[in-house]
């Protein structure tokens, strides 16, 4: 898979209903994942999105979560810039990049749906997410 850069928007517990209006808006291919699939043990977010995607037939990419317990949802700050692929030669070093100077929320380390990843805000605070897949085949 060829590395792509695009939009991450967090949600308050609706990310369900936003990217079902957006696949209506776009169309494409909407997958959507919650936190209860991926072993979360809090009932209260057993339903709500822990990762969305949309592919659209223009080639546009947009991805969504709701905001995870322990984290703040902030409107006007909630949203990141997604950096993935399954390059594990040239995505770390972007990571290394971006997060020099800047804060780390998330290192870069393997996560419990595999992949590795990790989320930081670079030293303009803008905030990143880059996750590195296993290369397909």
């Amino acid at each position: 898979m060829t590395s792509r850069l695009n939009p991450y928007l967090s949600f308050d517990g609706d990310a369900r209903e936003a990217m079902e209006f957006y696949a209506q808006v776009f169309g494409g291919t909407l997958s959507l994942n919650t936190f209860g699939e991926s072993g979360m043990p809090d009932s209260a977010y057993t339903d709500k999105i822990m990762h969305a995607l949309l592919e659209t037939p223009s080639g546009f990419t947009l991805m969504a979560s709701d905001t995870p317990p322990g984290m703040e949802y902030t409107p006007g700050t909630n949203f990141s810039v997604s950096l993935s692929g399954d390059d594990a030669g040239e995505l770390p070093g972007y990571w290394e990049k971006l997060s020099a100077d800047g804060t780390v929320a998330v290192p870069l380390e393997k996560q419990m749906w595999g992949d590795v990843f990790g989320m930081c805000t670079d030293r303009f605070g803008v905030p990143w997410m880059v996750n590195i897949s296993e290369p397909a085949g």
